[in-house]
């Protein structure tokens, strides 16, 4: 198979990535190298991430005016780039969460904020939405948008110790959960991880009173109820539902959750948490073709490169390294480049910010314990603020007209003439004229 029809054939790459999960010698020797990847990679992105902007300068009356000064700077891009937000306010000491707070907002115009129900509200009636409340309004002033994670998990984080035995009841608490949140922060949270981790349902891996409730339902129906509740408490909300999982189950799972011809889910959220180490650029692009097929956007949800390793005793783990932190740097890049080249992905959430309280206590943030940052976040701040970011000047020609290709996104837009000047904020987006006038 050839490097082009390689990443050309999604419904064949989707059947290599079911059929056979461990790539067999015959078939490594025909994979495209990580180089050619990323190089088609870069030429995706410039097809599939930028559009071609036209803006007309013109005078009150409207005539056109040549050699005005055009300049065109970028606000934020259209595709959510995220991450979770699980430490906010709760940094070891106040220059610290300070750090955290600036360096967050300078790469992030997404985040995550977390409603793990056992955690989220430990005594019956009484959650915690006074905290939801602070890192929305923090995130709101930033210009980043929030999703909610998770409203429905059968985890011992997503099943309080209160729950009742009566399976009835169970399922009365869970639809008032969902209605209750989903209505409570509608026009403030509109996307919502709703159901998490639902293909091991029948495999029994967690034995809380949700999976018990969750498995004598069945996966679909699981996942099916509270998609509809979500949607009736807030219509115009982005629901997704999120797994660890790639193979066919989830596929299937997602497949049948169709009504009146059409998803329940809005968008296939992904995680791609890589402690074991990365995935080879192949199966990133594999991933994606097959989820692709189901004709819904894709968001990966949860992204985890470490920089550093397991220690030798049970599931510790080291601290940082250097030789770790310049390896994350690099794996992470190509991870992003990838994704972002892909049409059909529309975020990226990374999983955690700092190594300070990240999961599983792994050395997995892009920043250190000490909010200090990593080359992955400088290397990353390369990507989204710089290489894919459109800052441009120019002046009009003689019909008053400047041209510039941008990346999707929001824009403010200025144009001047000696003693004049006028500006505009604007988006450029896929699909759209990107037509504009500015008068002065």
């Amino acid at each position: 198979m050839t490097r082009r029809s390689f990443l050309r054939t999604g419904a064949t790459s989707a059947a290599i990535l079911f059929v056979s999960p461990a790539w067999c010698a015959e078939d490594s020797a025909q994979l495209p190298s990580d180089a050619e990847l990323l190089s088609d990679a870069r030429s995706s992105i410039e097809r599939h991430r930028k559009g071609e902007a036209v803006f007309r300068v013109q005078n009150a009356e409207g005539k056109p005016l040549a050699g005005a000064k055009v300049i065109v700077e970028q606000v934020a891009h259209d595709f959510l780039f995220g991450c979770n937000s699980f430490s906010l306010s709760r940094c070891a000491d106040e220059e610290q969460e300070r750090q955290y707070r600036l360096r967050f907002a300078a790469l992030f115009n997404y985040c995550t904020l977390g409603f793990y129900w056992a955690g989220y509200e430990s005594v019956r009636g009484k959650p915690s939405y006074e905290y939801t409340d602070a890192s929305h309004e923090w995130a709101r002033a930033q210009g980043i948008a929030c999703k909610g994670h998770p409203l429905v998990w059968d985890h011992p984080a997503g099943s309080p110790a209160w729950l009742p035995d009566d399976p009835a009841e169970i399922a009365q608490l869970v639809a008032r959960r969902v209605q209750e949140i989903v209505s409570r922060y509608r026009g403030r949270i509109d996307l919502w991880d709703v159901v998490n981790e639902a293909t091991h349902l029948p495999e029994g891996m967690n034995k809380t009173k949700m999976a018990a409730w969750g498995a004598a339902l069945g996966p679909v129906a699981y996942v099916a109820e509270p998609l509809k509740i979500a949607r009736a408490a807030n219509p115009a909300a982005t629901l997704l539902v999120n797994d660890y999982r790639t193979d066919p189950p989830y596929f299937q799972l997602l497949a049948r959750q169709r009504e009146e011809g059409k998803s329940r889910l809005d968008v296939v959220g992904i995680q791609s948490h890589m402690h074991e180490g990365p995935w080879p650029l192949h199966k990133v692009h594999e991933v994606c073709q097959a989820y692709a097929r189901l004709g819904l956007p894709i968001h990966f949800t949860e992204t985890t490169i470490v920089s550093g390793a397991k220690e030798k005793r049970g599931d510790a783990w080291g601290p940082t390294t250097a030789e770790g932190e310049a390896t994350q740097a690099e794996q992470a890049a190509g991870f992003y480049m990838m994704l972002f080249a892909h049409p059909a992905v529309q975020a990226l959430t990374w999983w955690d910010f700092s190594d300070y309280h990240a999961w599983q206590h792994a050395p997995a943030g892009l920043l250190r314990r000490d909010m200090s940052p990593k080359p992955v976040y400088e290397r990353l701040m390369k990507l989204v603020k710089g290489d894919w970011w459109t800052r441009a000047q120019g002046s009009t020609g003689d019909g008053g007209i400047y041209n510039q290709r941008a990346f999707y996104g929001r824009y403010r837009v200025s144009a001047e003439l000696p003693g004049r000047k006028a500006a505009l904020d604007i988006q450029v987006q896929r699909g759209q004229a990107n037509q504009f006038t500015i008068k002065i």
